[in-house]
């Protein structure tokens, strides 16, 4: 099964720059997980609350931080995910782009 969460906007602490330390800005999240169905099934409802809680709390200074922290905490409360690609976008940094990093995790089930 793959579950995708696309677009998942809202606005956090995120970066390196003085302004980005004290305004939130508007990221946007895309999530794609592979997962093996059997008996349980991944709740993405649970797993967009789950981001945008980790996000806000943990205020990160760089994406790549964001992007481990997070990959870690999805395959701690969803054992069941295979592959997981998160992309965190900020599209209001640059005036004239939209700028992102993404990672492809894949785990040992």
């Amino acid at each position: 099964m793959i579950i995708t969460i696309e677009d998942l906007k809202f606005q956090t602490i995120i970066g390196i720059l003085d302004f980005e330390r004290k305004n939130k800005q508007d990221v946007i999240i895309n999530v794609e997980i592979t997962y093996s169905f059997k008996d349980e099934f991944i709740n993405y409802a649970e797993v967009a609350e789950l981001i945008k809680t980790t996000m806000k709390s943990k205020k990160f200074l760089l994406i790549e931080d964001a992007l481990l922290n997070l990959s870690q905490i999805l395959k701690e409360n969803f054992s069941t995910i295979e592959k997981l690609y998160l992309k965190i976008t900020k599209p209001s940094i640059l005036p004239d782009c939209k700028v992102s990093v993404a990672e492809i995790y894949r785990f040992d089930s």
